[in-house]
């Protein structure tokens, strides 16, 4: 077996799903592959076909063609609990306490009770919220109910997690305290694979990404590659007192594409040395607090190839209701 064979043997790879919803295509030969250990990126469009794709991988639905694999073995002939899974939609029952489901739940992938509820109580005191044992989920904030949700899709210590939109409803501090868990989990060897449109979550945590739009990958692999392989060249500035840069069109071969009050983006045309960006504002007597040659940002690779903002609501009538939120 070549070095090739050993990486695939090793991840979880999809290969060639095709899925119809009547005569309306959910997926078009999509193909990945996210390496075991890591945190990977499921990128596109509402309507992309994300969800559909966690769906077949759980086994909810069923591809018309295509396989998956994890590890070498095709994923319908795995055991359950190889999986855990964060759905987009709400899936508590509203008038059980929120320990006794979660002890409900680990209890279905074969977690004895007792270790189901102290790990329970374990983790709903590492999000600082100790007392939502005994609390019944209508009494939680939709935010809440997200984390409790997270927590009943690894008390079970799935080997991948797959997370449809998991920071959906989240503040700043609770993005935070998910993310370390992202982060820890990835430490102990899952593999996690989340769609999101919060592109500087998927920059600050994953390795490996792939882009979908329409059923199909449109670009993938590892972060670095994949933004380098756009043939682009950025320029973050941030100057005092001028956070508009108007003077940039008078320098050939720019495009201003994100002014920002701190710091603007800035795209240069391929020949164009970024020095003169910085002899221009020299030249002006500006006060330049921040100068960066950079690669373009996810945010940008998406909009280059899906062709709409990763957060722009789509209206598509050929879009199956199960796939809607993808």
């Amino acid at each position: 077996m070549g070095s090739t064979c050993i990486l695939r043997c090793v991840s979880l790879v999809l290969d060639g799903l095709s899925k119809r919803f009547g005569q309306v295509p959910a997926l078009d030969g999509l193909s990945f592959e996210a390496p075991r250990g890591q945190i990977f990126g499921f990128l596109g469009a509402n309507g992309a076909g994300k969800t559909t794709t966690m769906r077949i991988i759980l086994g909810v639905l069923r591809a018309d063609s295509g396989t998956i694999r994890w590890g070498g073995t095709l994923h319908d002939s795995l055991p359950r609990r190889v999986w855990g899974y964060l759905p987009e939609e709400r899936g508590l029952y509203p008038r059980m306490t929120i320990l006794e489901q979660l002890v409900y739940f680990a209890g279905l992938y074969g977690v004895p009770r007792d270790q189901a509820a102290r790990e329970a109580r374990a983790w709903l005191a590492r999000f600082r919220v100790p007392e939502f044992a005994d609390r019944r989920a209508d009494e939680l904030s939709k935010g809440n109910q997200q984390k409790v949700q997270f927590l009943a899709a690894v008390l079970h210590d799935p080997e991948v997690l797959l997370m449809d939109e998991p920071f959906t409803g989240l503040d700043p501090v609770n993005v935070a305290l998910l993310r370390e868990a992202f982060l820890e989990l990835r430490d102990r060897g899952k593999t996690i694979i989340f769609s999101t449109h919060q592109m500087d979550a998927v920059e600050a945590m994953c390795e490996s990404v792939a882009i979908t739009d329409r059923g199909r990958v449109v670009v993938g692999g590892p972060i670095r590659e994949v933004k380098r392989a756009a043939g682009r060249r950025m320029v973050r500035i941030s100057i005092d007192g001028d956070h508009r840069l108007e003077w940039l069109s008078e320098v050939p071969g720019t495009r201003l594409i994100r002014p920002g009050i701190d710091r603007t983006e800035v795209e240069l045309d391929a020949g164009v040395d970024p020095e003169a960006i910085l002899a221009a504002a020299i030249a002006r007597g500006a006060h330049i607090r921040h100068f960066e040659i950079a690669d373009p940002s996810l945010e940008q690779v998406f909009i280059d190839h899906v062709g709409r903002p990763a957060d722009e609501e789509l209206t598509l009538a050929t879009v199956p209701a199960e796939d809607s939120a993808a």
